[in-house]
């Protein structure tokens, strides 16, 4: 069958770009519950990075559910569009040699793996933001666990929806027992490696 994309052929390649910003595009997916620490570390892991000469992009929930998936709900099969749609975006920028930071409830290990296999296996580091349901409540930044609770956030993960533990994360960080700048530490001596280009 003929090539029916032959504009992909004539493109510059993904070696080009990370030859250029002398880096390996990967995806650093961060999930974990509502408050667990999500986004806190992943901002201070980009300017940790950042420092580094190394050229970030984090794709946060909220960010994302104001813009490109505006039009989605919580329902299961829109949580799954979500992650799908957010899948397909990391991609574009992993393959333009972009360290990119995704921090996503993503409930299930059947959704995190979808998204794992759109963006590939190989560039995809899953790390686990562990921090106890008890503590995410109590922080409750957002005001969102006390509404679940009285019932007026329905399907609400860790509390009338269910959060699977990752499997195999390739790090997993408690930020209850762990400072912010122990868990980049962490983080950093995982992911530099992986990242680094001569």
């Amino acid at each position: 069958m003929e090539h029916i994309y032959p504009i992909f052929d004539r493109m510059l390649s993904r070696a080009d770009k990370e030859q250029f910003l002398r880096q390996r595009g990967v995806m650093i997916w961060f999930t974990g519950l509502s408050g667990s620490g999500k986004s806190t570390i992943a901002i201070a892991l980009e300017r940790e990075l950042h420092n580094r000469g190394i050229l970030c992009r984090i794709l946060d929930g909220d960010n994302i559910r104001t813009g490109i998936n505006n039009n989605l709900g919580f329902s299961e099969a829109d949580r799954v569009e979500n992650i799908r749609r957010i899948a397909e975006v990391a991609k574009l920028f992993v393959d333009t040699g972009i360290v990119t930071i995704a921090a996503f409830i993503s409930p299930s290990n059947s959704i995190r793996q979808m998204a794992a296999h759109i963006i590939g296996e190989n560039d995809f580091i899953e790390i686990y933001i562990s921090t106890p349901l008890e503590e995410c409540e109590r922080r409750d930044v957002k005001g969102l666990y006390a509404k679940a609770r009285r019932g007026e956030i329905k399907n609400f993960t860790g509390i009338s929806a269910p959060f699977e533990a990752p499997l195999h994360p390739a790090l997993s960080l408690d930020t209850s027992v762990l400072s912010v700048e122990e868990a980049v530490k962490k983080l950093l001596k995982l992911i530099l490696p992986r990242i680094r280009k001569a």
